[in-house]
């Protein structure tokens, strides 16, 4: 029973779009695919738009209702969001699942977003029936150093200047550090991420450090024990592709290498990451 929730969805100018509304603000979901086919979540890192998965939706809609979910506080969801801690981030998702009438659904997160999906699959074990994790560490350790930039953004001085000096050519060229291939940087993207204020940010990057800090993806994963498919770019610039060896300590997880992608296989490799999914989800 949802209680102390507004039960209503209201429709968006989107087409296929919706702002589910809680106690604490709006949420905004983008559905595609038939609502009676299995239900797939994909979950981007929140410092992202959902626009990020669009080259994959034409891949995955004949197959799967596809959900797309803007975290509290990012995107075109309500913000800022009072908390920015992972399971706090994972609640509301389920509870936008539970408005949308979602009992089964396969996970999808990629980068940060795989600490959201963990964290809901460890709420709702009834909720999630297998996991899909791309490009995202099994422990801080995994993590390759940020360049000085983006270590001083998170600061409060002068990382709240920095922000606001901001611009879409220099947000486009941080944004193409992620790609090892030739890839045209979404426009949702860099609009996105002009809207973003300096604390959702900040939060976006810190707080799935904490989530995994607490305790290893491998062992969070271990005692799920739900199947587990995991995706890395051979050329992750953002983490070690390495550690996703040590995803193989979870029974059964089955682990996919994709040579000379980068950080976001998306856009990189559209093709094979949605046969990957597909192949995966349909088992």
């Amino acid at each position: 029973m949802l209680t102390g929730m507004a039960k209503r969805i209201s429709e968006n100018s989107t087409a296929g779009a919706r702002s589910v509304r809680l106690d604490d603000g709006e949420m905004y979901v983008v559905e595609d695919g038939m609502p009676d086919a299995p239900a797939l979540l994909l979950i981007s890192n929140a410092a992202v738009p959902t626009a990020m998965w669009d080259t994959m939706i034409p891949r995955l809609a004949a197959e799967f209702h596809v959900i797309r979910v803007d975290l509290l506080g990012h995107g075109r969801s309500a913000g800022p969001a009072s908390r920015y801690d992972i399971p706090t981030h994972a609640r509301k998702v389920g509870q936008v699942l539970d408005l949308l009438g979602i009992t089964r659904v396969t996970v999808v997160g990629h980068s940060s977003g795989c600490t959201v999906v963990t964290a809901l699959a460890e709420q709702r074990p009834a909720l999630v029936t297998a996991m899909i994790l791309i490009d995202f560490g099994s422990t801080p350790a995994a993590k390759i150093p940020e360049p000085l930039t983006t270590r001083l953004l998170v600061t409060t001085f002068p990382g709240r200047l920095l922000w606001r000096l901001r611009n879409e050519n220099t947000l486009r060229k941080a944004a193409e550090n992620g790609f090892t291939r030739p890839v045209d940087i979404p426009e949702a993207l860099v609009e996105h991420l002009m809207g973003m204020t300096h604390q959702s940010m900040v939060g976006s990057l810190r707080a799935p450090l904490a989530y995994l800090g607490q305790r290893s993806l491998p062992d969070r994963l271990t005692a799920l024990g739900l199947p587990l498919l995991v995706i890395f770019g051979e050329a992750d610039q953002r983490w070690r592709s390495s550690c996703a060896a040590d995803y193989r300590a979870v029974p059964g997880a089955r682990i996919e290498m994709l040579p000379g992608v980068g950080h976001i296989p998306m856009l990189e490799d559209p093709e094979t990451t949605a046969a990957l999914l597909r192949d995966f989800a349909t088992i």
